[in-house]
């Protein structure tokens, strides 16, 4: 119980998530999230929450389950090709995850995502929450030109917006 009520207590008192993302970080981050679509057919959504909420966090609700509720939410899952991919980011937590369509199932394996987070998680342990997003977004774009490169005759369609969410 005791960690617990600790964790709840790290998410009740998290903070702003626009602290680490402030609006100039947030339009370098779309502009990534735009120059990596430039090069495949997929869609790429970065979100960051600072905490779930008190009872949530004292009840245990992982980060995984909510990353889960944002893809839903945000419509991740309503592509064409079913190629979006989330980078979601739980400040309170520290956790970073990384949900894909069904598009990409069997086409990219768990450790390539896990290598995208530990990525960005050097780059948050450094300090440099924007460099981390980037980072993030920039490596999903690669695996993501290599299982759905953009060719010569694709019409560039954005089906998902390119500016972070941000939920405070």
């Amino acid at each position: 119980m005791a960690g617990g009520l600790a964790r709840a207590l790290r998410h009740l008192f998290a903070g702003s998530a626009g602290r680490l993302y402030p609006e100039a970080s947030l339009q370098r981050i779309a502009a990534a999230i735009a120059e990596g679509e430039a090069s495949h057919r997929g869609q790429v959504v970065f979100a960051v929450e600072p905490a779930l909420p008190f009872l949530a966090a004292l009840g245990g609700h992982a980060a995984r389950d909510r990353a889960g509720h944002v893809f839903s939410q945000l419509r991740v899952w309503d592509t064409e090709a079913n190629n979006g991919v989330l980078i979601y980011l739980l400040m309170a937590d520290h956790r970073i995850e990384i949900l894909a369509d069904r598009g990409l199932s069997g086409r990219i394996g768990d450790a390539q995502w896990r290598a995208v987070c530990q990525q960005m998680e050097e780059r948050l342990k450094a300090g440099d929450a924007e460099a981390a997003a980037i980072t993030g977004v920039h490596a999903v774009s690669a695996l993501l030109a290599d299982h759905f490169p953009r060719g010569s005759g694709d019409a560039a369609r954005n089906e998902l917006a390119d500016r972070p969410h941000v939920f405070d």
